[in-house]
């Protein structure tokens, strides 16, 4: 995946079925359309009414699964797509964790990241909690468990006010799925239904994979309880700071997917038309980085009127890992997965569009690659301001060192990765082109990767020792 070598990646993705026959099956194809979201591991668990059934493993979807889901049977699942942040790899960091009790099973899947975790992890070792992983999602699981409240739904309000940060969860007993959605909705999650069934995601491109409906988006606070008697809404915060992650719109999302009622396709063409407007630049072909960038790099072209061609190629058949043999051949992971277009760059003032710069190792690869094929200039234009501060929310992007952005001006940027010239698009120019409605600031946006101000509290234990200070 080039997520892999362009240095930013997406914590997982979830998906969710209740009252269907097909559960498992119907899960399997979800996961898959969800497959860009994560590919260290997959997981999916079921109920029949009386028990819990799970099975997960490493790999893609097609990997873990690759004897079928026939061995699942029920009709209500939820399921989970990977991407393991440092440290949080292994097989037992694979979700949907599946918990066993005296009073029955608990199954949870999580996207996102929790800013307290560590220090909730801490406090609940101290009263006698034994940890199985060392995910921050197993917090709650403890935390659910420990709730004094007699009813489930009680006991997970009560947890779910006792946690920081980002996270779209999905929670399923052997009766019943509970679905919650953080106070700021920094996570995308939407409902559809399939039939009489009740489906779940973490984009609506999965809906369209199993043939399901839309009917609206999990509200920020909001705790959906779905069992035998429907499907019922309550709110377990009332405050709320709508703050959904900019760079669903810019990179993480399918461009299939609609987030918040917003065209992910359309919002980087129009992310792409603002960037031409405000970096223009005389050129002769306009070319996107695979595949995130396409939209963007389409939109920079019709803006602009400079021909739009297809200048680089990506490899679709390159393994998730590229064993490097020796220190010389460490570049050609690049070259392994993208290919420029001789044809198409040969001799030609070329505008290179991508959608971020996170570490500038990849950028200047591919600028290096274009003008090996020929382009006698190569301009760079990026579709969202430099990435300067780290995420806490489950992007893997944890420290300031990472971010080239965050120590280097756009000139110094320019000149490391090779370009004749570089621009990023403007703050402003980002919130007009995705054309949120949401009144405030940044519009109903988390923006903190690109201004520093976060939506939460970012707790001591959440910044690496190094980055404190």
């Amino acid at each position: 995946m080039l997520a892999e070598i362009k240095g930013l990646n997406e914590e997982c993705g979830v998906f969710g079925i209740w009252g269907h026959k097909d559960a498992a099956q119907i899960t399997y194809y979800g996961l898959h359309s969800l497959q860009h979201r994560g590919q260290e591991g997959a997981g999916i668990v079921v109920t029949d009414g009386e028990k819990l059934t799970g099975f997960k493993g490493e790999g893609l979807v097609t990997e873990v699964f690759a004897n079928g889901v026939d061995n699942l049977k029920g009709t209500g699942a939820i399921g989970h797509v990977r991407y393991a942040t440092a440290g949080g790899g292994g097989y037992e960091n694979v979700q949907p964790f599946l918990f066993r009790s005296e009073q029955g099973g608990l199954a949870l899947a999580h996207n996102g990241n929790l800013v307290n975790a560590s220090g909730l992890k801490h406090q609940l070792e101290n009263q006698g909690s034994i940890f199985q992983t060392t995910s921050d999602t197993e917090v709650l699981a403890h935390l659910i468990k420990r709730s004094g409240y007699l009813e489930l739904k009680d006991k997970v309000k009560n947890a779910l006010t006792m946690i920081k940060g980002a996270y779209a969860f999905l929670i399923m007993t052997e009766t019943e799925m509970m679905i919650a959605l953080d106070p700021n909705g920094l996570r995308p999650l939407s409902i559809g239904r399939l039939g009489d069934a009740y489906v779940v995601a973490s984009e609506t491109c999965a809906f369209d994979a199993v043939g399901a409906q839309l009917e609206r988006d999990v509200e920020p606070g909001e705790l959906i309880i779905i069992n035998g008697e429907g499907l019922k809404s309550e709110r377990f915060s009332k405050t709320i700071n709508r703050a959904i992650c900019t760079m669903e719109y810019v990179y993480f999302s399918r461009p299939d997917s609609n987030v918040e009622g917003i065209n992910v396709h359309t919002a980087r063409k129009n992310l792409g038309k603002r960037l031409a407007i405000e970096a223009p630049v005389e050129a002769d072909v306009v070319t996107g980085v695979p595949d995130s960038s396409i939209s963007a790099a389409i939109g920079y072209a019709e803006a602009s009127g400079i021909p739009y061609e297809l200048g680089l190629i990506k490899n679709r058949y390159v393994g998730r890992t590229f064993i490097q043999p020796s220190q010389s051949l460490r570049e050609q992971g690049v070259k392994m997965k993208l290919s420029p277009v001789r044809g198409v760059v040969e001799g030609k003032r070329v505008v290179m569009v991508d959608d971020s710069i996170v570490r500038g190792t990849t950028s200047k690869r591919i600028v290096k690659m274009l003008r090996e094929a020929g382009a006698t200039e190569v301009h760079v234009r990026i579709s969202s301001p430099p990435i300067a501060n780290p995420c806490y929310y489950g992007i893997d992007t944890s420290t300031h060192e990472e971010l080239i952005a965050s120590s280097h001006t756009v000139e110094e940027i320019r000149s490391i990765i090779g370009a004749d010239s570089l621009a990023f698009l403007s703050t402003e120019g980002m919130l007009d082109a995705i054309g949120r409605k949401y009144e405030g600031e940044f519009r109903g946006q988390c923006m903190a990767c690109f201004t520093g101000k976060y939506p939460t509290d970012i707790y001591e234990d959440t910044i690496l020792p190094h980055e404190k200070g």
